[in-house]
């Protein structure tokens, strides 16, 4: 608002007050903030420009740029396929997105039940294959349909690192063998169930699998026969072990009420963490 002044000076033009909340420059080309004087005062002819804003008052230039905003970045920096047993700092990213999305999950690195469950809501959420494992169309999705390779720790995914904790899965397996059958157990040296058994092989490998074995094969990914390696699943309907190759299974079963090494018998199904 414009303030009048009664006592002028003969002589003198005073300009009006006018109050800006952005920079403006005087005559002079210097910058000055919050409340400027606009015009020039006149003495005898002379021009003067208006008073400089204090020293502490950074000079603010009209053509300064905002800086640019940063590109977007993907959510998951790994091709590697996510599921129940991951860890790691992939899995890290992989809640931190789910959280983004709505979730809210412990950032701990750890699939289990909750990343799991996570995983398959964000999946139904957006006409995804319902199996809360994060493979190619999930992982695109999460990244906006960008795809980014890198590195991480997670379940073995393929060559020689698949091969040898599959092997070290059947070695664990195979050091229980003599422990009794006993419903509901994972007691190493004296007594599992069929589950405990495989449950207790794959975490000597650092893989947490889930303690039921309809979650263990909710978690995991049917392959044919052909297909099996070593450490794999073999699933019968209400009972599982783990494939030692060769047409063999270490199990714990009713019968012979132990953990014992045998053939593979009838028509079972194979699931894979890989």
């Amino acid at each position: 608002m414009a303030t009048s002044n009664s006592h002028r000076a003969p002589g003198r033009a005073v300009a009006p007050l006018r109050h800006s909340g952005r920079a403006l420059r005087g005559t002079g080309g210097a910058a000055v903030l919050g409340t400027v004087l606009l015009g020039s005062a006149f003495a005898g002819g002379a021009a003067q420009a208006a008073p400089a804003a204090p020293a502490t008052a950074p000079a603010i230039s009209s053509s300064t740029a905002a800086p640019a905003a940063p590109a977007p970045t993907a959510a998951l920096h790994s091709s590697e396929k996510l599921r129940w047993g991951s860890q790691g700092s992939t899995v890290e990213q992989l809640q931190s997105a789910l959280n983004d999305e709505g979730a809210d999950l412990a950032v701990d690195g750890k699939f289990g039940k909750l990343t799991h469950g996570a995983v398959k809501d964000y999946q139904r959420a957006n006409g995804l294959q319902i199996d809360g494992v994060v493979g190619p169309e999930t992982r695109g999705s999460l990244n906006g349909g960008a795809s980014i390779g890198g590195s991480g720790t997670s379940v073995p995914t393929s060559g020689t690192s698949t091969s040898s904790s599959g092997e070290a899965i059947v070695d664990a397996a195979r050091t229980q063998i003599g422990a009794s059958y006993s419903w509901g157990s994972s007691n190493p040296g004296v007594s599992f169930d069929c589950s405990g058994l495989t449950q207790y092989a794959y975490k000597q490998v650092g893989i947490d699998l889930p303690r039921t074995s309809g979650q263990q094969v909710a978690a995991g990914t049917q392959v044919s026969k052909s297909e099996a390696q070593p450490g794999d699943l073999v699933v019968w309907p209400g009972h599982m072990g783990i494939y030692a190759g060769g047409d063999k299974v270490v199990d714990a079963g009713r019968s012979p009420g132990a953990v014992t090494e045998r053939t593979i018998w009838g028509n079972p199904t194979f699931i894979s963490f890989r």
